[in-house]
């Protein structure tokens, strides 16, 4: 990636865990692989023209909008809890989980809407819960904690949590259920407002995104290559609709075959392959694609 900024533009990732490995893992793919760095290092170059700065999900939002970083990635949740004025760029689509209200499965609360006021709320997202519950018009009372919350209330510290999850798996183990869902997150890459309005950076920052999107387009394609009897071709083109339509090539033959190319969706696969066979498709080559543009 080029960039025309006199100074490489700070991207801000996350320093551990799992969003800070797919992030890593999404930037690489993209062609931005962070240089080598101590264990302690905070800054690392990011390909031509921009520096990654490492530090907590949590802490990003704020170093995008204070200008720290004029873009980084982290999850929506944080986004939402930080209160901070950022600009999404983009949905990344992994780290998915959403924040809800979960009550022991004895207290027989089916709905967020059915406790009344005064409710007690274990969670170390106050801004998100207490915000959730004001649309509700429930008043209620912040029990604020810094790490897992799923204990608090059988020990009767809150009578409800608001907290992530995945599968929800981990709620059911501590005999907790479900019963709203304040938000659905996933990794966003945002941006400094003021960045934007620079037109260097914002075209740097345009061109990050379009690298990344790029990459995540081509996570939910696969390109195929096929040949297909001619006389077929018309009920080919049904199966492969492709971006646009199959690329068709002239086999070097009689003019019985000719090869088909085209995009499909990852998931299609396998009945892709079925139709075409049933089609009288021969020679047919699956691979996977590193970037596919919009």
């Amino acid at each position: 990636m080029n960039t025309s900024s006199q100074r490489p533009v700070r991207v801000a990732l996350p320093n551990k865990g799992r969003l800070s490995e797919q992030a890593i893992e999404l930037f690489e793919q993209a062609g931005l692989r962070p240089a080598p760095r101590g264990s302690r290092s905070l800054l690392a170059a990011l390909g031509e023209g921009f520096t990654a700065i490492f530090v907590r999900a949590a802490d990003i939002a704020e170093y995008v909008a204070d200008g720290a970083a004029e873009v980084g990635v982290t999850g929506a949740d944080l986004v939402a809890e930080s209160g901070r004025r950022v600009q999404e760029v983009l949905d990344l689509g992994f780290g998915r989980c959403r924040l809800v209200v979960a009550a022991r499965e004895e207290s027989g609360v089916t709905s967020a809407s059915d406790l009344p006021a005064g409710t007690r709320v274990a969670t170390s997202f106050p801004r998100s819960a207490s915000a959730y519950f004001e649309k509700l018009g429930i008043p209620i009372s912040i029990a604020a904690v810094s790490g897992a919350s799923e204990i608090a209330p059988h020990l009767g510290v809150a009578d409800v949590i608001v907290d992530l999850t995945s599968t929800g798996s981990t709620l059911r183990v501590h005999g907790l259920c479900e019963i709203g869902t304040v938000l659905e997150s996933t990794a966003r890459l945002v941006a400094s407002p003021a960045a934007l309005e620079d037109a260097d950076t914002r075209c740097a920052i345009e061109e990050l995104s379009t690298g990344l999107e790029s990459v995540l387009r081509a996570q939910e394609k696969r390109y195929l290559m096929a040949n297909v009897p001619r006389a077929r071709l018309d009920e080919v083109r049904a199966v492969l609709p492709g971006l646009s339509g199959p690329t068709v090539v002239e086999v070097l033959d009689s003019g019985t075959w000719v090869a088909a190319h085209a995009v499909v969706s990852a998931d299609a696969v396998y009945q892709t392959i079925a139709r075409l066979k049933a089609l009288g498709a021969e020679g047919i080559l699956v691979t996977r694609i590193e970037r596919l543009m919009p």
